[in-house]
């Protein structure tokens, strides 16, 4: 299940009511500008006791399209790795 940004504010606001929400607002916009500019900058991105992002280099390749069997070439490109904490992880299954 995906979070929307609109989403978060409001769960952070319902959580944190001494903070005003366009404090919030602020914040949660720094922070993923942050994030974003650091993946750029090819920086990994660690939230600690959560989770950590980083870019990861895809090497270029022959590859072929699967309905018409024509090969094609793929450029290297950055995909993004997202790995979530031992205890992250632990608490999202004991929640299922």
């Amino acid at each position: 299940m995906s979070t929307a940004k609109s989403q978060l504010i409001k769960k952070l606001a319902d959580n944190y009511p001494n903070f005003l929400k366009r404090d919030i607002n602020k914040f949660v916009e720094i922070f993923i500008t942050e994030m974003k500019n650091s993946l750029r900058r090819k920086e990994r991105v660690e939230l600690r006791d959560n989770f950590s992002i980083e870019p990861k280099l895809l090497k270029a390749r022959n590859a072929r399209n699967p309905k018409t069997n024509e090969k094609i070439f793929v450029k290297e490109k950055y995909s993004i790795l997202f790995k979530s904490s031992k205890m992250w992880s632990v608490k999202i299954n004991e929640e299922i």
